[in-house]
């Protein structure tokens, strides 16, 4: 394995672990916590446990399945409220040695059986059939396997969208990819991710969600609830609404799926160039 693909246990502030992406240059959770980071982010904000107390069924579209963490902690969340729920579970990934590794080095056992032993074969076998999961793990760009999720007609309950940040993986944040994942969301489901980008939630509304903010797991800023409903979500702050109308909220943008992500960035660059919308800098001196 080539220095690129060693994936080396960082401990986090609550004790879990996580690696660092020597690719990406970038840690795969928040240093303040990677456990917590799964409960805060994706499993309270999607209401999984609550979706436990009502469904037999929950379909889950685990984006960049990275560790497998935010799966691990939603299948205990949701097996502690209704062992007996079924789950189905879709997990996009393009690197199989990063769950691979998170087995091999027992980073999953700090959830409660059966999660790690399914999630084990998850990622040695990329399918995993057992009497309350059914998950596959399609490996490859998001941007070609989401269009297969599409093709079934199989819509998710709760999706999570954890690539890496919007700078170093653009690709994975453009309206394009973004209005395929929306089609793979439930109309009452909830669509959760780590990012307050402006660029990634002009995104995000323009695939038609309504979005709100998610606070919480040591991150300064805040994360990002979407939902094609506004029961029980609460709008925007002002401030982070104004921030939807500056440079910063020019999205990402990838017309034919297979854009390199270097030109990606500088087309946006250059769309922000050109643009007379009010600059970042002049919304946060506003807002001192």
């Amino acid at each position: 394995m080539d220095s690129d693909r060693q994936f080396i246990p960082q401990l986090t502030e609550d004790g879990s672990y996580t690696f660092y992406s020597a690719e990406f240059q970038e840690a795969f959770h928040s240093s303040f916590g990677a456990k917590q980071e799964a409960e805060v982010r994706y499993i309270e904000p999607c209401l999984i446990k609550q979706l436990a107390t009502k469904q037999p069924k929950i379909r889950i579209l685990d984006i960049c399945y990275g560790l497998g963490y935010n799966t691990a902690a939603a299948l205990e969340a949701i097996w502690s409220i209704n062992p007996q729920c079924r789950v189905e579970l879709t997990a996009l990934e393009i690197n199989l040695e990063v769950p691979s590794q998170a087995i091999a080095n027992h980073l999953l056992d700090q959830w409660s059986s059966p999660v790690p032993q399914l999630l084990a074969e998850l990622a040695n076998e990329s399918i995993v059939q057992a009497e309350y999961l059914n998950g596959k793990l399609l490996l490859g760009d998001a941007r070609q396997t989401i269009q297969q999720v599409i093709q079934t007609d199989w819509q998710a309950d709760a999706i999570f969208l954890d690539p890496f940040s919007p700078p170093k993986c653009p690709q994975l944040w453009t309206v394009e990819f973004i209005n395929l994942v929306a089609q793979c969301l439930h109309p009452s489901g909830r669509l959760a991710t780590y990012s307050c980008s402006a660029a990634v939630r002009t995104a995000l509304s323009t695939a038609g969600l309504n979005l709100s903010s998610i606070m919480g797991a040591g991150r300064k800023s805040p994360g990002t609830i979407g939902s094609f409903e506004y029961k029980n979500l609460p709008q925007l702050p002002l401030k982070e609404q104004e921030h939807l109308r500056t440079r910063a909220a020019i999205p990402y943008r990838d017309p034919n799926l297979q854009t390199q992500p270097e030109k990606i960035k500088i087309t946006r660059q250059q769309e922000q160039q050109n643009s007379n919308l009010e600059t970042t800098s002049q919304w946060r001196k506003r807002w001192l």
